[in-house]
Order: C-alpha cells, then sequence, then structure tokens
C-alpha cells in the first residue's frame, strides 16, 4: 500500500483543510466589505448618467451570445458612419450562415429587395435576442425609427445547425 491510497490518509486532516477553505472565504469576504465601507461613497449621479452604465454578457458555447454577437457586428458593419463596411458583411454572412442558406437568402433579398438577415432595408436602431422554444431557436427582435418616427418592431426566429451552431434559417415570428 503506498502513501496516497485512501486507507492512509487521515481524514482529520479532510476537515481541516476544508474549515480552513472556509475560513479563507469568509475573511476574504468580510475584508471586501471593510474595505468597501472604508471607501466613501460616490456623490450621487444624476438618473441620467446612473441609467448610462450597463453591461452586456455572453459566454463561449451559447447559442443566445452567438447570436447576438452575429447580429451586433452586423449591424454594425451595415451601419458604419463612414457607409457600410461591406467586406465585414460578406465576412459575416460566410462565417455564420450555412452555405445553402446562403443562396437561398441572395434569392429572397434579390425577390424583396431588403436586407434577409433583418427583413429590412434600413438598420435598426435597437435589438433584443432571446431563447426561442426550443435549443435551436433563437428569437431576434429588431426596433427601428426612433426620435420623430413611429417605433416599428419585427421579431426573427433564427434557426441554428444542431452541430456546429451555423444559422440555418430566418423567418418572421408569424410565417411557419
Amino acid at each position: 500500500m503506498n502513501r496516497n491510497t485512501p486507507a492512509r490518509r487521515r481524514p482529520g486532516r479532510r476537515v481541516a483543510i476544508a474549515a480552513g477553505l472556509v475560513l479563507a472565504l469568509g475573511l476574504g469576504a468580510a475584508a471586501q466589505v471593510t474595505a468597501e465601507a472604508a471607501v466613501p461613497a460616490p456623490a450621487k449621479a444624476s438618473a441620467k448618467a446612473s441609467a448610462a452604465l450597463r453591461s452586456v454578457s455572453g459566454f463561449n458555447g451559447d447559442v443566445v451570445t452567438q447570436v447576438a454577437d452575429f447580429y451586433g457586428a452586423y449591424v454594425d458593419a451595415k451601419d458604419n458612419p463612414v457607409g457600410p463596411d461591406t467586406a465585414l458583411v460578406k465576412a459575416l454572412r460566410a462565417h455564420y450562415l450555412t452555405p445553402t442558406f446562403a443562396k437561398q437568402l441572395e434569392a429572397w433579398e434579390k425577390k424583396n429587395k431588403a436586407d434577409g438577415l433583418l427583413r429590412a432595408q434600413n438598420v435598426p436602431v435597437q435589438w433584443t435576442v432571446s431563447e426561442g422554444g426550443n435549443s435551436r431557436e433563437i428569437v431576434v427582435t429588431h426596433t427601428y425609427g426612433g426620435g420623430e418616427s413611429p417605433t416599428v418592431r419585427t421579431s426573427l426566429v433564427v434557426e441554428l445547425e444542431p452541430v456546429f451552431g451555423d444559422i440555418t434559417d430566418i423567418r418572421t415570428t408569424s410565417a411557419r
């Protein structure tokens, strides 16, 4: 029997290590709370300034994050202040769409004279990406307009390939 077999280990050592970890984590949290309490609170910011502070989260392998990343980059490329970045638009399509769907999308765009990924002739001012009815569908809601023009919302269902997560179809939510 070597020294690392379970029969030779002392059970008391595990308890001591676990207790040490709990104590260290507890002290770390207590020290953090004490440090935060010692820092003077910032002056009250206006409601408008505090509303501007926001964050966007995501993580690798998540299809909602993937579709949100795609639409964010795509809208930015289409709505570039110096003009649409056609090279980036083309690269994004090549990366995120299956070749079969890309061909179908081109045909749809010629027929409808609109951007097939946005299902519109212009670029949305805002978009929301959320989970759909199953793990292969994501719902993307675009908001158009703003300012003096009326706000129009369209919702699309983005269907993904099960293995690689490439986009295989985009349809309006009313279409089935």
